[in-house]
């Protein structure tokens, strides 16, 4: 689904769960925001051929976070294109990425998704890509969670930070949160900015209203 110009949620279906990698991209160059589960590099090529771009053309992965089904295609990514696409996630969840330490969520898998982390990410920080791209760190998923602000589209790609329901915020996922608290911190951060789409990884897109409903639930926090 197309958010704006080079802007696209992806929508993929692992047996039942659909998910949304966000993908961006310009004249240069391609950037994934997260991987979806392990095999699913297909669909992510299917779904970069849909708007007219090879495979050939991704150079930046952007991981929000450690979780599975966010990070689950990056071994096979990495093994297809090697050193042209360079990874980027928080210090906090690059050990965890980079299969040094078990997976906090999925910590019982024998073989869990892995792949090195080239450059990490701080709050704040701002990368050259797509028109700019402001890192946000929302802590709470999990301790290096980020979110992502595209001020030349006023698109916000929340991660897991928040989910929706038919277009709908629904705020924090309680079940899969580690640490509530920092949660709801986190939520207060996206109060200021300049909001007009926003792409949850579980729900996908809600673009209307969107300041008026993030100040609500900023608000009952």
């Amino acid at each position: 689904m197309k958010v704006s110009k080079g802007v696209e949620m992806l929508h993929l279906d692992f047996h039942g769960n659909i998910i949304h990698p966000t993908l961006l991209w310009d004249q240069e160059m391609a950037v994934l925001i997260d991987t979806g589960f392990p095999g699913q590099i297909e669909d992510l090529r299917i779904a970069m051929e849909k708007v007219g771009l090879s495979f050939d053309k991704l150079k930046v992965v952007i991981l929000t976070h450690q979780d599975m089904d966010h990070i689950g295609s990056l071994p096979e990514i990495l093994k297809e294109c090697g050193n042209d696409v360079k990874v980027y996630a928080h210090e906090l969840d690059k050990p965890y990425i980079q299969g040094e330490i078990p997976l906090i969520k999925d910590g019982h898998l024998e073989n869990p998704p892995k792949g090195k982390v080239d450059e990490t990410l701080i709050d704040g920080q701002e990368l050259p890509f797509c028109g700019r791209i402001r890192v946000i760190h929302t802590p709470g998923h999990t301790p290096g969670h980020i979110s992502l602000y595209l001020r030349q589209s006023k698109t916000l790609i929340a991660g897991d930070s928040m989910y929706s329901v038919d277009g709908i915020l629904g705020g924090i996922h309680v079940p899969t949160t580690l640490d509530m608290n920092a949660a709801r911190l986190s939520l207060k951060k996206y109060v200021d900015l300049d909001i007009a789409s926003v792409v949850c990884y579980h729900g996908g897109l809600s673009n209307v209203n969107v300041n008026d409903q993030i100040l609500v639930l900023s608000q009952g926090l």
